[in-house]
């Protein structure tokens, strides 16, 4: 039955086969195991369903699967109906291996332990019971006790014996003389002693007093002996000490540390032990127990909770094995990958060594070609010069005049004409036999190559501030990198900055994140911003190992630049023709008359020329010597025939003569500044609902208003005498961030003044 189990078992689960599956190769997998194979293989790029292979655990070969997946592999009907029917035989006998595997699943862990508790607790003293539910060991043990007990009709040789000599298969007869002893055949529990067949004809025969003996398969000699006191060498433990919870041997109890103290039998403690149950009647003497034995009485719960506790190691086992098999399948796919890429790299290094070998064999070929026509032309030359030189000394020889006089002239003019003509003759020797234009220098190269590694992620880039520039609608963001050569593109993100100061709970909360991907320069201008706005940036440096993130950078956009708007001029003032200077000029002017005009008597104003409902935007204004104005805001709607700040429409600043005050809804505020206030500074933050003044030169705070902005509001400005020229679209000063925390308070009391019924401060004076 063992062997047919065995080949019934699946490779994967070691559980009988459920639903299997009939692979290419013969060879059979469960359908879950067979699953659970491809979702081993899954990644976050690679989904189940692309799967199209995987190997057959038993032989390794690879199973291609068609679109249907495992589904498209045939089922192993014939295999299925085997193991049914092994599952029916095997739950006709409650005894088969099968079935007691399958109802005791962890029952090698618990065999162990429940053998080694037993033993512990009952020494030579188990009962059948305790036989039944303990190891081998405790078996023996509950023999030998038996024996001792003249119980000489229990047995249990059939069981425990055999288990025991499988785990130790060769054990030696004590009896023989000869070296080494024969193994033993039998062993006696009552004489504690292991025969070979000679020995026990020849010792222990069938005959009285042995009849009463009970001889077992051989049994080691320690599973016979039981166990022996600690304080006393050769004596067996035979009783339990219930003050210590100790076994202790009968020298323990009559002369030992435990004689005052109360024992028990090791039967008797054994039964309490295994059996242990508090009943209603009897829940105080079991508190009193427990009081006593409180190790003793969890010990079944610890047992079941070590059986548990090892199963769960099991599954984290099986998990940790699936994780090994994976980190193996990806080591052999990243080598493979890195195979691949140093033979790309051999395969390029070997086709460029081939197109520069064949540039020196054309040069090789080119220069043998010149120089072997250079060699055909001195030859030539020097069979030439050869001939004329033997013709000359022919002639020196010749002794008759007549012929002398007649070749001589002619051999004369040949051999100067050759001398004259000789650097023509010579041919061209100065060739350059070196190579100087291939000239290798391949250090770069070794460099880069010394350095290869795996690519990782490039470092955070910086957002240089220093260099950063902004418009009022537009912001250009600068930044540097230590890995500008690893970085493929840069990704540059920002959003408005709400006055968060946790910048990663934003980075990960803000939906309104704008992303421009794909940079390959270190800066970028983002357009189309909010004036007068502060804006979180983040750069985001990437490459195919990753992407890291800049530390945030906060920057803003310059206030809404704007000029004098000419159609709400008083017909009295003058403005400049750049529209940023105007000045009180008493000589009436034809001006047509225009809803937006401001027309009133003493009302000498004009409005910017744009409408602002978002943002915080900065100006000033140069005073020059006037000692006679009312700057600030102002809705559309608010009247033009008087002044500003007469009405609930509109809030300034104003200055009559020496008294310095601000103007709201016809009631006014003296406020103290400088008689040398040259240069006035207006911040309005329309998002936080606040408009301030400052002493731009002095660098000080005058007064805020806090507004509950309805609607957009327009810059106003008045003057009474001299002139007043307008700068505006300017960054906000540095100051003006530093004073305003300090100030919060103080605002919201001058504020809280504005908004009761209360009267103003005494020593307030209107001008006329």
């Amino acid at each position: 039955m063992e062997t047919l189990e065995s080949e019934l078992t699946c490779p994967i689960c070691l559980e009988l086969f459920e639903d299997p599956l009939l692979l290419p190769c013969a060879h059979s997998l469960c359908f879950n195991c067979a699953h659970r194979i491809l979702v081993s293989h899954c990644s976050t790029s690679k989904p189940l369903e692309s799967i199209s292979a995987f190997q057959c655990p038993t032989c390794r070969y690879v199973i291609t699967l068609n679109h249907r997946g495992l589904e498209g592999l045939k089922r192993n009907v014939t295999l299925q109906n085997i193991i049914d029917r092994f599952q029916k035989a095997s739950l006709s006998g409650p005894n088969s291996p099968t079935e007691s595997r399958r109802l005791q699943p962890q029952r090698p862990y618990t065999a162990t332990i429940s053998g080694t508790i037993a033993g512990t607790i009952g020494g030579g003293g188990g009962t059948s019971g305790g036989s039944a539910r303990g190891s081998p060991a405790t078996s023996s043990h509950s023999h030998s006790h038996a024996n001792h007990t003249n119980h000489a009709n229990h047995t249990n040789a059939n069981h425990s014996p055999a288990v025991v000599a499988k785990m130790d298969p060769r054990i030696s007869c004590q009896f023989c003389e000869q070296d080494p002893p024969r193994e033993a055949v039998k062993t006696c529990v009552t004489c504690e002693v292991s025969y070979c067949d000679r020995c026990l004809r020849a010792t222990h025969p069938n005959k009285k007093p042995f009849t009463s003996h009970r001889l077992v398969e051989p049994v080691p000699d320690t599973h016979i002996r039981g166990l022996t006191c600690l304080e006393h060498e050769n004596e067996k433990v035979n009783m339990y000490c219930l003050v210590d919870d100790q076994l202790i041997c009968a020298l323990c109890k009559l002369v030992g540390r435990h004689r005052e103290h109360q024992v028990s039998s090791l039967t008797e403690r054994f039964d309490k032990l295994k059996a242990y149950q508090v009943s209603p009647g009897r829940v105080s003497d079991a508190v009193m127990e427990a009081s006593k034995t409180s190790a003793a009485q969890t010990l079944e719960n610890n047992l079941t909770n070590l059986v548990k506790r090892n199963s769960e190691l099991e599954n984290q086992m099986a998990k940790l094995i699936q994780i090994c098999q994976q980190v193996e399948v990806n080591t052999a796919m990243h080598e493979a990958k890195l195979v691949e890429e140093c033979d790309e790299l051999v395969e390029i290094i070997r086709q460029r060594k081939q197109v520069i070998a064949v540039k020196i064999k054309e040069s090789k070929v080119m220069k043998l070609r010149k120089l072997a026509q250079q060699i055909a032309n001195c030859r030539q030359c020097l069979e030439r010069s050869s001939a004329l030189i033997t013709q000359a000394e022919q002639s020196l020889k010749e002794n008759d005049h007549a012929r002398f006089l007649q070749t001589a002239r002619n051999v004369a003019e040949r051999v100067a004409m050759a001398t004259a003509s000789s650097q023509v003759l010579i041919p061209d020797v100065n060739l350059n036999e070196a190579f100087d234009n291939f000239a290798l220098d391949f250090s770069r190269e070794k460099k880069i190559l010394e350095g290869l590694d795996y690519l990782t992620a490039p470092n955070p880039p910086s957002i240089r501030d220093e260099l950063c520039t902004a418009s009022h609608d537009t912001i250009t963001v600068h930044w540097t990198s230590e890995d500008e050569f690893s970085v493929t593109s840069y990704e540059l993100q920002y959003t408005i900055y709400t006055g968060q100061t946790n910048f990663i709970s934003l980075y990960n909360s803000a939906d309104s994140w704008m992303i421009v991907p794909n940079i390959k320069q270190n800066h970028y201008t983002v357009h189309g911003l909010q004036s007068g706005t502060r804006y979180i940036f983040f750069v985001k440096a990437i490459n195919q190992a990753g992407s890291r993130n800049s530390e945030p950078a906060r920057l803003k956009t310059n206030s809404q630049p704007f000029k004098l708007d000419p159609k709400t001029a008083h017909k009295k003032l003058r403005l400049s023709n750049d529209c940023l200077t105007m000045e009180k000029d008493e000589s009436s002017l034809k001006k047509s008359h225009t809803p937006e005009r401001f027309s009133g008597t003493g009302s000498y104003g004009a409005a910017g020329n744009v409408f602002i409902d978002s943002g915080c935007h900065y100006w000033e204004v140069l005073l020059g010597a006037s000692t006679w104005y009312a700057i600030g805001v102002a809705y559309k709607s608010a009247p033009k025939n008087e002044w500003s700040g007469k009405n609930s429409s509109s809030w300034v600043f104003s200055r009559c003569n020496n008294n310095f005050m601000v103007r709201h809804d016809g009631k006014e505020m003296l406020v103290e500044a400088s008689l040398q206030l040259r240069r006035l500074g207006v911040l309005l933050d329309y998002d936080n609902n606040s408009l301030s003044f400052y002493d731009a030169m002095n660098s000080q705070h005058i007064h805020t208003f806090e507004i509950s902005f309805l609607l957009p509001v327009v810059p106003t400005f008045m003057i009474w005498n001299k002139s007043v020229m307008i700068l505006s679209g300017l960054p906000v000063p540095d100051f003006v961030d530093g004073v305003a925390s300090d100030l919060q308070e103080q605002q919201q009391q001058q504020m809280g003044l504005c908004r009761q019924e209360s009267p103003y401060l005494t020593g307030m004076k209107t001008c006329h």
